[in-house]
């Protein structure tokens, strides 16, 4: 199975930058559409942004103008950089892999806590 494995998280206050990693396990890029999703407690998991198969980006309109979703196929990792950030962006951050080949399969990271507080 491919395995997703994030980092990057932490505590940082409103106004302030993170930059989340996700390192697959191999060279999948060509293969998986990326993504980054979030779920904050009681709420359901949502899309934040994705890299999609044509290599166009796709943001929440929340994080819009904020967050900066790109791939480095060198190092097979996914990225999202995330700027100005507000106490409604705390939430565990998932890395998302879609396959481009098979149909219905996907893959998740186990996820990454990103906390904003003063």
């Amino acid at each position: 199975q491919v395995q997703l494995v994030e980092s990057g998280g932490g505590l940082v206050q409103p106004g302030g930058s993170l930059r989340l990693s996700c390192v697959a396990s191999g060279s999948i890029f060509i293969f998986f559409d990326m993504g980054w999703y979030r779920q904050a407690p009681g709420k359901q998991r949502e899309l934040v942004a994705v890299f999609t198969r044509g290599g166009s980006t796709n943001y929440a309109d929340s994080v819009k103008g904020r967050f900066t979703i790109s791939l480095d196929n060198a190092k097979n990792t996914v990225y999202l950089q995330m700027n100005s950030l507000k106490p409604e962006d705390a939430a565990v951050y998932y890395c998302h892999a879609l396959s481009k080949i098979h149909s219905g399969l996907e893959y998740w990271g186990q996820g990454t806590q990103v906390t904003v507080s003063s």
